[in-house]
């Protein structure tokens, strides 16, 4: 097989793209990221200064119609989502969208649609998939030897929101897509599904709002805050190979203070397992207590900080242009489009579930 030398990116996004797929593309093989757009000229400039970037612009549109760039890397707010990347894929740009998908179903469902008529790589950033550590969770889990499990539980716990007075600004907002269920929640449901190997059946749902209003950055004026800083979930999977019977639990807060925690345990009849960041556990049924697993810990991308997130990111990053360098529209392992659809189908349920306060069925 003839490998194409190298594969030229674009990506969209100067925040959380600056301190993470940026460098994480930079340290894979064979990858150029020959384009960054900001809807902020100076942001985009900015970058593209610091990684010696050779082009930037303020339209992302210009980005995608560059001959250059093969993959488009959308690190935006879901709100943009479906926009840009429904005009990658009809450029024939391979696509790798910022989670959460899209801001709801219908939304996902087209992007879904047009990524498997264009027939092209088309993913979501669900990097933790490669972490080592989760990996091997679910190669024991799929393997049979915890047996039928009974139970799934995530936490994740910080206080990045919990300051009152920071500003006001997209995450704040439910109409960009902002809130915790989404940027959190949307991982936890992925790693349910990918883990267990099944669909989430029903969910019940409750989102807070703990922190109503926010100052503007320029003015100083207070807005309302019309997301989500707290998510508790319970859920019902659908029977499969390893699920009978199975429930679920995921308790997700950014304004707990205390030690942040982002932990994800699976129990069945013969055991159970435990990551904890890149960490493995493991406990016999009957043993009393947890044993460490040895796991690899990963490659960690140049620039980036050394946790969880950053070392899926550095390891997904290289299968991806790995898979394009080969011409390959499938990678395995990783969240495709429709993986990304059956995602936002569960938070659809989550936020009707707790508007309405009962349990919610889910297609």
């Amino acid at each position: 097989m003839t490998l194409k030398p190298s594969i030229g990116i674009g990506i969209i996004g100067t925040g959380f793209a600056r301190k993470t797929q940026v460098p994480a593309f930079r340290a894979s093989a064979g990858a150029r990221v020959v384009s960054i757009a900001s809807a902020h000229l100076a942001n985009a400039e900015s970058a593209a200064s610091e990684f010696d970037i050779g082009h930037f612009t303020d339209d992302w549109r210009e980005l995608i119609a560059r001959d250059d760039v093969d993959l488009v890397s959308i690190v935006t707010p879901p709100v943009t989502h479906l926009e840009m990347t429904l005009a990658a894929l009809d450029a024939g740009k391979a696509v790798l969208c910022e989670k959460p998908m899209a801001m709801n179903s219908r939304e996902s469902e087209l992007m879904k649609t047009r990524a498997s008529e264009v027939g092209i790589l088309a993913l979501v950033d669900h990097e933790l998939r490669f972490l080592p550590a989760r990996t091997r969770m679910r190669e024991i889990v799929m393997s049979g030897e915890i047996g039928h499990v009974y139970h799934a539980n995530l936490l994740f716990r910080a206080d990045s929101r919990a300051d009152v007075s920071r500003p006001w600004n997209w995450w704040s907002n439910m109409a960009a897509g902002g809130g915790a269920l989404g940027a959190i929640g949307s991982h936890g449901v992925d790693a349910f599904r990918w883990l267990l190997g099944t669909e989430i059946s029903q969910v019940c749902a409750q989102l807070a709002t703990h922190v109503r209003q926010r100052p503007e950055k320029e003015t100083g004026e207070m807005r309302p805050v019309t997301t989500d800083d707290q998510a508790n979930l319970s859920f019902r999977f659908a029977d499969g190979e390893f699920t009978n019977g199975t429930t679920g639990t995921m308790s997700i807060s950014v304004v707990e203070s205390g030690r942040p925690e982002h932990c994800v345990e699976v129990f069945g009849s013969a055991g159970a397992l435990k990551v904890e960041g890149n960490r493995l556990f493991r406990a016999n049924a009957g043993a009393g207590d947890w044993r460490p697993v040895n796991v690899d810990q990963g490659e960690l991308a140049h620039g980036m900080s050394d946790n969880e997130w950053s070392r899926g990111l550095t390891t997904f990053s290289a299968a991806i242009i790995n898979a394009l360098r080969q011409g390959a529209t499938a990678i395995d392992g990783a969240a495709s489009f429709e993986d990304g659809h059956q995602t936002q189908l569960v938070l659809d349920g989550a936020r009707a579930s707790s508007e309405k306060g009962c349990w919610e069925t889910l297609e």
